[in-house]
């Protein structure tokens, strides 16, 4: 072999060229390439690691596989940590390593080869003669030379593993395939690994598919946050796992950016907020990226990066539409395949690396001032236009463009007004449209504020925006049949929110004659606004007290799968039948609706309290049913910070529903009568709410005692409403008004299908005018008969609110035995509640009879009245009037099932509390 050397020179050379026939030849010198340049040895040995270099176990680990396979690839953008992973890794492997930094000089195979011998020279894994010292020609490599070599590495006991940094400079296709060659015929004595920002030129499918390829790409080589953390405690920073979470987030993982950022918060006085808040744009960050990344590139490429850093993600044709040329495909392709920090996401779509695309906005900025808004408005229409992005996209960028009539015309085009109603991209489309300009007119603008108030519950302004959008509404706009199915649905939320049935009943009249002339397609992909609709519609009709009407509808809407949009109006619609069936006395069904409604929005995500609450509140009241007075009290502190103004009536109804039984069982019948929410404005007040107001202020009469008043206030309460009817027949007889209650009991339809909640009332009440008739007999028949009802729903607070009259009842056989285990201390009977298989429940689930929980005040008192004082006395020491120290006396007696102060003192001191 022939091989020229430009190290030893001697002073013939100064002289001029000899001739070649007579000239020696040089000697063999393993000091200069083909070229005759020196072998500059910082290409050949391994780079040096920061102090602060983190080594990442879990990588060192992948690339520990590379001693199994023959070709082991590392790609990753600039600046991802490629080298110094791959360095770290070498420096303590036992096996010869190689490495050699490859120069764009090296696509001449001859300079290529030559520093690759050397490379194996200087690793400890000398190359015999026979290959030769370098290879003779910089531009050319013999066959023998590769044969010779492969030869060698075959015959190693041991591989030498021979690491090519920088891959991506060698752009030579012959010099690609000399190493394919040399690889595959080395065997098992040569590992090579490519370290790359490009896709090598080689037969990669080759090795995947024979398993002899090891591969660690951007994703892997990406910082984790607990990496992240480590990394900046290494130089000087210790930051709280979510700051790294934050940082890693914004930065992608890049190594380089993490580096950068840590250099730079170390001179910040406040280094969490620094890497919280930095300006990409004006930072060492983008100078790196700016000048590695982007400078880089033609000027056709820099533009339409700058133009496609406004998008999320992007294809050629919206990337065309952006710069209006052709030519972004084949640019795109380039850049995934130079890792220039342009992530492919499949389906000829693509994105830019997060902090890449924040630099270069800012970029754009200077750039091209004043063009963002029109590159929104630009890719807002050719996704609309071409269908291929999402209509969340779409309206993105046209709010971002300022275009209002164009964002809202899309919404509406696409049906999707009910979306802002829906829990699960309600308040990205609030705040998306928050920004539309006052200025910005058109019917499509006002659907939209309408829809925006009234989600809001601001009615007066939602219906002004309501009327306004449809007085511009075109009747032969090709659109027209969506915007006006899009008015019926506001209108039947107006309805819903006011009360008013007459309201809701004509839009859902008008929305199915509009639903036939609205494509199929459309209906098909938004079935939230159907749902949405018949909740309305069922709520009012709720409101307005026609249940079997109201349940129709809802549950219509209960009965929908598997759609997430719908997950809102089925949960609400879940809840709304629960408190029917808690209105009708079936405190059971109630409770698996509620529940069920409950379980829906936990299973979509929705935000919580879900939606209005209303499942909460019915679980409040049923848990005062049963007793459980604490439960009671955390499911309405679960909705307490809902407005008040943001509830429609049903649910503004529910709550002061479970709020006031749950006082009023406590005793405190003032704090109910003040807690009562402002009066909402309806059209027509709902009976059964009406009458539950009346059963609050009848409450009030009796505990202050005014029992007239008290009578008068329930003149109101019919048999049409037989929950009212029960509760207002009790505090009849505590006014001592037997012949109104019985009569009003009497009232109740015998076809009304009422539950267990209003038939145990309605005994106990019937029960109670027998006793104090001298009736014995019908009272203790009529208690079996409550407590035969009230025991499988655990309905205990119908007989905690009876009254001392009933104590001595419950004492004797056989409704002792009925109501132990659950209602009084007791061994239950098999099939009862308390039991499990026949036998007693070692933790039954009861409370003393009577034994309920007193107030601060009222034990106040109670402490006082132990003491012998007078009621007088008591006023004075707790300085409030007389009053109200006999209300209290009354809630005390009445909570210790009790009628004079010596008995209230004597079972307060059997229960522990004196």
């Amino acid at each position: 072999m022939v091989v020229v050397s430009a190290v030893a020179r001697t002073d013939e050379d100064t002289r001029g060229p000899a001739d070649p026939a007579t000239r020696p030849a040089d000697p063999v010198t393993p000091y200069a390439d083909p070229l005759g340049d020196p072998f500059l040895r910082t290409r050949i040995a391994l780079p040096k690691r920061p102090v602060t270099y983190l080594r990442r176990q879990r990588l060192v680990r992948h690339l520990d596989e590379t001693l199994g396979t023959s070709l082991t690839l590392v790609n990753g953008s600039a600046g991802a940590g490629k080298t110094l992973l791959a360095a770290d890794w070498a420096a303590g492997l036992r096996q010869p390593v190689a490495w050699l930094t490859a120069e764009a000089g090296d696509r001449r195979p001859g300079v290529f080869w030559a520093y690759v011998l050397q490379a194996l020279r200087a690793s400890g894994a000398p190359v015999s003669g026979a290959v030769g010292v370098t290879p003779a020609e910089a531009a050319q490599v013999d066959h023998k030379l590769l044969s010779t070599l492969a030869a060698e590495l075959n015959e190693r006991d041991e591989p030498v593993v021979l690491v090519i940094d920088e891959y991506e400079r060698l752009t030579a296709p012959e010099v690609a395939e000399q190493l394919e060659f040399v690889l595959r015929h080395a065997g098992r004595g040569l590992r090579l690994v490519l370290v790359t920002r490009t896709e090598p030129l080689m037969p990669l499918h080759r090795y995947r598919a024979a398993g002899e390829l090891t591969e660690i790409r951007a994703a892997e080589l990406a910082f984790t946050p607990e990496e992240a953390v480590a990394l900046l405690k290494l130089h000087g920073l210790r930051l709280p796992l979510s700051a790294g979470r934050a940082l890693v987030g914004r930065t992608g993982g890049w190594a380089a950016g993490l580096r950068l950022c840590a250099l730079a918060a170390r001179e910040s006085a406040d280094p969490e907020v620094y890497l919280k808040e930095f300006e990409a744009g004006h930072s060492t960050i983008a100078d790196f990226l700016l000048a590695e990344v982007l400078r880089q590139q033609t000027a056709e490429t820099q533009d339409l990066l700058l133009r496609v850093s406004v998008l999320e993600r992007f294809s050629p044709g919206l990337a065309n539409a952006l710069t209006r040329r052709t030519d972004a495909e084949p640019i795109l392709v380039e850049l995934h395949r130079e890792n220039a920090f342009v992530e492919h996401l499949g389906h000829s779509w693509y994105r830019l690396h997060p902090l890449f695309g924040e630099i270069l906005r800012a970029y754009l900025r200077v750039r091209l001032p004043g063009m963002e808004p029109e590159l929104h408005r630009r890719a807002a229409r050719w996704l609309h236009r071409s269908g291929s992005g999402s209509l969340t996209e779409t309206l993105a960028h046209g709010a971002a463009s300022g275009d209002w009539g164009f964002t809202s015309g899309v919404l509406l085009e696409d049906l999707a007004i009910g979306q802002l109603f829906t829990g699960l991209r309600s308040n990205e489309l609030q705040q998306l449209f928050s920004g539309m300009a006052p200025e910005a007119a058109g019917p499509a603008t006002d659907l939209v504020r309408a829809a925006r108030d009234l989600s809001r519950c601001e009615v007066e302004r939602g219906l002004c925006h309501l009327r306004r959008a449809e007085e511009r509404l075109p009747a032969d706009a090709p659109d027209a049949a969506a915007a006006r199915l899009s008015c019926a649905l506001l209108e039947a939320l107006a309805g819903r929110l006011t009360g008013s049935l007459d309201r809701a009943e004509k839009a859902a009249a008008a929305a199915d004659r509009l639903q036939r002339e609205v494509p199929g397609h459309l209906l098909d992909k938004h079935p939230e606004l159907t749902a949405l609709l018949l909740t309305h519609l069922g709520s009012t009709r709720l409101w307005a007290g026609r249940f079997d009407e109201a349940r129709a509808a809802l549950t219509a809407v209960a009965h929908t799968h598997g759609e997430s949009s719908v997950a809102l109006p089925r949960q609400e619609s879940l809840g709304y039948l629960a408190l029917i069936d808690y209105l009708n006395g079936w405190v059971g069904r109630a409770e698996r609706k509620a529940l069920a409604g409950i379980s829906e929005a936990e299973r979509f995500g929705l935000p919580q309290p879900y939606a209005s609450g209303i499942g909460q509140l019915v679980l409040a009241a049923v848990a005062v049913d049963r007793g459980e007075l604490d439960r009671a009290q955390a499911l309405l502190e679960e909705t307490a910070r809902i407005p008040a103004r943001m509830l429609d009536p049903v649910t503004a109804a529910g709550r002061a529903l479970a709020r006031d039984r749950l006082l009023l069982v406590r005793g405190d019948v003032r704090a109910a009568v003040e807690a009562a929410d402002p009066p909402l404005s309806v059209a027509a007040a709902s009976p059964w709410a009406a009458g539950h107001e009346a059963l609050t202020a009848s409450a009030a009469h009796l505990a202050e005692g005014r029992p007239e008043r008290a009578a008068e206030v329930l003149r109101s309460v019919s048999g049409d409403q037989p929950a009212c009817a029960v509760e207002a027949a009790r505090m009849l007889l505590a006014a001592d008004r037997p012949k109104a209650a019985l009569d009003l009991l009497d009232s109740i339809r015998a076809d009304a299908r009422t539950g267990p909640a209003v038939t145990v009332r309605a005994a106990l009440a019937r029960a109670q005018a027998a006793h104090e008739a001298g009736d014995a007999a019908g009272a203790r028949r009529l208690v079996e008969q409550a407590l035969l009802d009230a025991r499988r729903e655990r309905l205990r607070s119908p007989f905690l609110d009876a009254g001392p009259w009933i104590r001595p009842l419950l004492s004797t056989a056989p409704l002792q035995d009925l109501a132990a285990g659950w209602l009084t201390p007791g061994a239950a009977r098999r099939g009862q509640p308390g039991t499990v298989d026949g036998r007693q429940d070692p933790a039954p689930p009861w409370e003393p009879l009577v034994a309920e929980e007193l107030s601060g005040r009222e034990h106040d008192v109670l402490e006082r009245l132990a003491r012998m004082m007078t009621t007088e006395e008591i006023a004075a020491d707790l300085y409030v009037s007389v009053n109200t120290v006999k209300t209290h006396l009354k809630s005390v007696y009445r909570k210790l099932a009790v009628n004079r102060r010596s008995e209230a003192v004597r079972r307060a001191r059997d229960l522990g509390l004196v």
